[in-house]
């Protein structure tokens, strides 16, 4: 019999050896057992922040969700965390007035640090994260006459910030992909977008005012990488800003830059491009995100306007003249115009000669 001795010191004895070989399905390791450590999410971060997330804008607002987060948990250290801690701090979340679209993007932030622990073996289960309904807001784009007032404040001030804001409407790209653009993205007529938010690059073809704006104003000096590098993200939004407040539209939380995807975005759709389209031009993931614009699609609804307004009596019969929805498919038929047809259609066939059936 194995002693406790033997046991102890991980000492294999005979009748062990014997057991195991008459039993190969039964083994036995000697590994040592792994210490169980218990981490911060602020810790978690600092150690996947640069392998998760590229610096940028984008990293920044993780950086600030993560910072929160590790905030709500009195910087508690956990080596597991659970499903009630994850309620818990969703419920926090809303009470502190987040809509479900910020709780969204910060709890895609923190599945995607607490993925990347579980996987590195840093903790050893994982809550079941599941996304809160959004509402579908009011999307917020510019008319024309307002485009004309807030880029001709924005040329005032600034020939390349102008050119950039036409840049963006008539691309419908983020601020981020055309400030990265260099000159061999742009090739003929077309702009390539490499550095993208979903990671997927796409091309588009240029529009008139773009292949304007896109050329440099003859200067001295060297000239620069691309053709917006000039300006940073914050000299933008800082003469966006001035610009909106002198045309009066500084009260105006929607109007910041990002507006002018929208806008272009909108003017697609209401021009009849249909949905999958403006996703590629977009370089939008998934196709719902494309549907917030769908709504603006109303030229295909202008025949109901025609239906509801011409009185019944005057509507066309079953049968009769085709409505502006029928098809010559599915369009019923009166039984009576059923006889009718198949009556017709008898006669107008050849009678074929009625064989005797007695043998000759």
């Amino acid at each position: 019999m194995m002693t406790t001795e033997a046991i102890q010191e991980g000492e294999p004895s005979d009748q062990f050896s014997m057991f195991s070989s008459q039993n190969s399905k039964i083994r036995y390791s000697y590994n040592k057992i792994r210490e169980v450590k218990s981490y911060r999410v602020g810790e978690l971060f600092l150690a996947y922040r640069d392998i998760l997330w590229d610096d940028g804008r984008h990293k920044y607002n993780v950086s600030s969700f993560i910072g929160e987060i590790d905030e709500l948990l009195l910087g508690e250290r956990f080596s597991a965390f659970d499903q009630s801690t994850l309620d818990s701090l969703i419920g926090t979340l809303r009470q502190r007035g987040n809509s479900n679209a910020t709780i969204n993007r910060k709890m895609a932030a923190l599945s995607k640090l607490l993925r990347k622990a579980h996987k590195m073996g840093d903790i050893h289960s994982l809550p079941e994260f599941r996304r809160q309904k959004e509402r579908a807001g009011r999307i917020r784009f510019l008319e024309r006459d307002e485009e004309a007032r807030l880029f001709a404040a924005i040329r005032s001030r600034s020939e390349d910030a102008y050119r950039l804001s036409v840049f963006l409407v008539d691309s419908g790209c983020r601020l981020g992909e055309a400030l990265g653009l260099i000159w061999n993205d742009i090739q003929e007529h077309r702009v390539s977008f490499w550095i993208t938010k979903s990671g997927r690059s796409r091309t588009i073809p240029m529009t008139e005012r773009v292949k304007e704006v896109i050329k440099l104003p003859a200067t001295e000096g060297r000239r620069p990488k691309g053709p917006f590098t000039k300006l940073s993200q914050a000299q933008f939004r800082a003469i966006w800003n001035d610009a909106k407040a002198e045309v009066g539209l500084g009260a105006d939380d929607q109007v910041v830059p990002h507006i002018l995807r929208h806008t272009c975005a909108s003017r697609l759709v209401q021009g009849g491009i249909d949905i999958r389209r403006v996703q590629m031009w977009l370089g939008h993931q998934t196709l719902s995100m494309t549907m917030r614009y769908a709504h603006l699609a109303t030229n295909d609804l202008d025949g109901c306007v025609v239906v509801l307004e011409t009185p019944r009596s005057d509507q066309p019969a079953s049968g009769g003249e085709a409505s502006v929805f029928s098809s010559p498919v599915t369009a019923p038929s009166s039984p009576t115009a059923v006889r009718k047809q198949r009556d017709e259609a008898a006669a107008a066939s050849p009678k074929a000669p009625r064989k005797n059936s007695k043998a000759k």
